[in-house]
């Protein structure tokens, strides 16, 4: 299982701090933590397109004031997009159809003020990196990077995509230890769902604060139960670079192939996509 294959993809120009992307059609769709624009790049036409999220959008806006777009996710040909909710400037929830352009915004403060009550989260702590749909339940991956370690997995039931967040909807967060790299435990970056299982990102930096960055000490990839969260495999795939998105690229004929976007935490207007291929799941594993 160790066996993978990381290689460059394309660089795309005009996007700096590449925090999630989406392959839907021919566009990779991508966002950025310093951005207040959904980026399309055409892979047919290699070209880029903006869309606009916020009002006044600019391509590097100050951390102080950046909404933090760190997820995004694909469900009935729309993408949703979530702030990271680590500052009260980040939790914005955008709603974009690709087919008609159309942008709708929605509040996430009550979802991330519920998510912080019920797990125990502190304000400074909170830091959501990845989110997918499974079956009527949203998934909210909390990267545990806070002074306080505190990883895993938001799952909301009966979630509502049109409506957010009621009273009624259950909430329950789940603990995820990841291994080490270096001396630092790896800490969710993204998550997708590919086949009913979950394959998800994590990297590790050496700090412990969520609002700045620290020495990148590496990413691995790996895959769990989309209903227990159980584990089933990681594999470490650099020591050099965070990575902060995968999106699903194809399969080859023994292995699964993603699209992945570093993060490169300058205010560098390029973004790097790499290749990776793992090895898919033995026959007949859960």
């Amino acid at each position: 299982m160790e066996k993978f294959q990381l290689t460059p993809f394309l660089d795309v120009n005009g996007i700096g701090s590449a925090s999630g992307l989406v392959h839907y059609q021919d566009s990779l769709f991508i966002i950025s933590d310093n951005s207040g624009f959904l980026y399309e790049y055409r892979l047919g036409a290699q070209d880029t397109l903006q869309h606009t999220l916020v009002s006044g959008p600019a391509q590097n806006i100050e951390k102080k004031r950046k909404p933090d777009l760190e997820s995004i996710t694909l469900k009935d040909n729309k993408l949703y997009i979530f702030g990271s909710g680590a500052t009260e400037n980040r939790n914005r929830h955008f709603i974009f159809d690709p087919r008609t352009q159309e942008v709708s915004e929605k509040s996430l403060e009550n979802l991330y003020r519920k998510v912080k009550t019920m797990a125990g989260i502190s304000d400074d702590d909170l830091n959501i990196e990845g989110a997918l749909f499974y079956k009527d339940s949203l998934y909210l991956f909390q990267r545990g990077n806070g002074a306080n370690s505190q990883n895993g997995i938001v799952a909301i039931d009966h979630y509502n995509e049109e409506e957010g967040c009621n009273d009624g909807m259950p909430i329950r967060f789940v603990p995820v230890s990841l291994p080490k790299i270096g001396h630092v435990e790896a800490t969710f970056t993204d998550a997708v769902l590919v086949a009913g299982k979950i394959y998800f990102l994590a990297a590790a930096e050496d700090s412990v604060s969520t609002y700045e960055d620290g020495e990148v000490l590496g990413s691995l990839v790996g895959c769990m139960d989309a209903v227990s969260f159980e584990v089933d495999f990681t594999i470490q795939i650099t020591n050099t670079i965070k990575f902060e998105g995968l999106t699903p690229f194809g399969q080859s004929e023994t292995g699964i192939i993603f699209l992945l976007c570093e993060d490169n935490d300058t205010e560098a207007l390029e973004s790097r996509i790499y290749k990776l291929e793992i090895p898919k799941p033995a026959p007949g594993r859960d």
